[in-house]
């Protein structure tokens, strides 16, 4: 009995992702993430539909203009996410099971102390913040008293962002989705008791969403800490040590994050111009996009430990299949939701009671943009490869890009050329340049890395062949290789010669 556990427990600390379908992999990885970020994303399009019902566009805005902001603190513990994700899975490539745990505690530490600092310097420019993202009068004020409430609780999603990375590194991805469920479950029901139980309108919102993130941070800690041992006791000089590792990934991963809310303030400010209500019909979008999309979203979170353990295994050959049957799998989904967003847009349209501008912006989205999210899948996938093989700057760089080069210049033409639609459609312009951009650039670091690794294992090979005697005093079988190896070969001559005296002497 004894024995059958502790094959289990082998079982359950090995490497999974190093063997079996890629595919297969991906797509339970990426589906049960899907589900745990669509409850989430449902619940953020219940938020703005119970906003809705109070009949203020001015409020509907405020969301849409928090939003951005919320979305700008959450990129950051995304960022420190993926540093877990990826120093755990490659931790467990090398069946190195107390350094991964070394690793998630570490992380979750320096997840909470960024945190701290950014929600702090946030909250202290918030006026300032919304002014410039186009946030005017009353709307201003209601986004203000709802950010108030929601930013603090901003630690509690990023112990939770880390602690669910850690559970995908490992392979549990459904207790990772069901901690996600959890706190969906729980702003569902909270939602309309404190918005109309209590009254509370948008500040009811808030507070039920504080709730909700603090139920996913238990859960997730109670999955990582009692399932699978996967946290080491927090220990500061450790701590101190694993700062330059964790920040070579989390930093980079924290500005290719932040690249994208920045992108989108650049949007929503250039949209802004053109009134509150197409702002109103770009935040509804706001919701629908990540519900519809969850499942490209979660790509980059379910492909990261994927490729992550193959890296630590160095298995070059697979890490190729990954990324392909990845975007095979991206364009299928993408298209197959953009079909459905484009038939049933005037559903969409009228569950939202939009009209007029917020009407127009939300057909447009449905009709054109949505099948260009193929290439951010695109752009999520090469930017989860980076992350994991070690070459986080160069995501950082595709990220950074986007969300300048490849968003103001389109944003701008296409507002100049067709007012707010043609925002959006420059900005997904931007994103199917950069798409391409950055698949391109995986595919090539993933071959050169292979054939460097090819490499590198043949001059270790001939490395061990016969060479020419290194002293006179040495046979010609003593490899050119370490002292040891030497040594080995000198002491076996050694005992030859001595076999060869005792036989003569006998």
């Amino acid at each position: 009995m004894k024995q059958h556990s502790e094959q289990e427990t082998a079982s359950t600390h090995q490497a999974k992702f190093v063997t079996g379908s890629p595919m297969k992999h991906i797509v339970v990885m990426s589906g049960t993430g899907a589900i745990g970020l669509m409850a989430l994303f449902l619940v953020d399009l219940l938020d703005m539909f119970f906003i809705s019902l109070l009949g203020e566009v001015e409020l509907a805005a405020a969301i849409g203009f928090a939003g951005t902001l919320v979305f700008f603190s959450t990129s950051i513990s995304i960022g420190t996410s993926i540093a877990a994700g990826a120093l755990v899975s490659r931790a467990l490539g090398r069946n190195d099971r107390e350094h991964a745990k070394s690793m998630a505690t570490n992380v979750m530490l320096f997840a909470v102390l960024i945190s701290v600092v950014m929600v702090s310097l946030m909250l202290w420019q918030l006026p300032l913040l919304l002014d410039l993202i186009g946030a005017k009068g009353h709307v201003a004020e209601a986004a203000s008293q709802y950010l108030t409430i929601l930013l603090p609780s901003a630690p509690l999603i990023a112990v939770s962002m880390a602690a669910g990375a850690a559970l995908r590194g490992v392979g549990d991805a459904r207790r990772s989705m069901i901690a996600t469920l959890i706190g969906g479950a729980v702003n569902a029901v909270l939602d309309p008791l404190f918005i109309f139980g209590f009254s509370m309108g948008i500040q009811g919102a808030a507070i039920a969403s504080v709730f909700a993130r603090l139920a996913v941070m238990l859960f997730s800690l109670y999955a990582v800490i009692y399932k699978h041992q996967l946290l080491a006791k927090p220990d500061f000089t450790g701590f101190k040590q694993a700062i330059p590792t964790v920040a070579k990934i989390a930093f980079p991963a924290i500005l290719t994050n932040t690249a994208t809310p920045i992108g989108n303030a650049v949007v929503t400010s250039n949209i802004a111009q053109f009134g509150e209500n197409f702002v109103a019909g770009y935040a509804v979008i706001g919701r629908i996009m990540p519900v519809c999309f969850a499942l490209v979203f979660s790509l980059s979170g379910a492909v990261g430990p994927i490729i992550g353990q193959n890296f630590g295994a160095e298995r070059w050959d697979r890490i190729q299949l990954i990324l392909r049957d990845a975007m095979i799998f991206t364009a299928a989904y993408c298209v197959v939701v953009s079909l459905a967003l484009w038939a049933g847009q005037g559903y969409l349209i009228s569950i939202f009671s939009l009209t007029g501008d917020a009407a127009e912006i939300v057909g447009v989205f449905c009709t054109f943009i949505a099948v260009t999210f193929i290439f951010n899948g695109a752009l999520f996938v090469a930017n989860a490869a980076f992350n994991n093989l070690n070459r986080p700057t160069w995501s950082t760089a595709l990220n950074m890009g986007k969300a300048t080069i490849g968003t103001i210049p389109f944003v701008l033409i296409g507002g100049h050329l067709a007012g707010a639609s043609g925002v959006l459609i420059g900005q997904a312009v931007g994103s199917v340049v950069f798409g391409i951009l950055g698949f391109t650039l995986i595919i090539q670091q993933v071959k050169k890395m292979g054939v460097a690794h090819e490499h590198q294992d043949i001059e270790d090979n001939e490395s061990l062949e016969p060479a020419v005697p290194i002293t006179p005093f040495c046979s010609s079988r003593t490899y050119m290789g370490t002292d040891g190896v030497l040594e080995e070969v000198i002491n076996s001559e050694t005992e030859i010669d001595s076999e060869k005296s005792e036989t003569k002497k006998s």
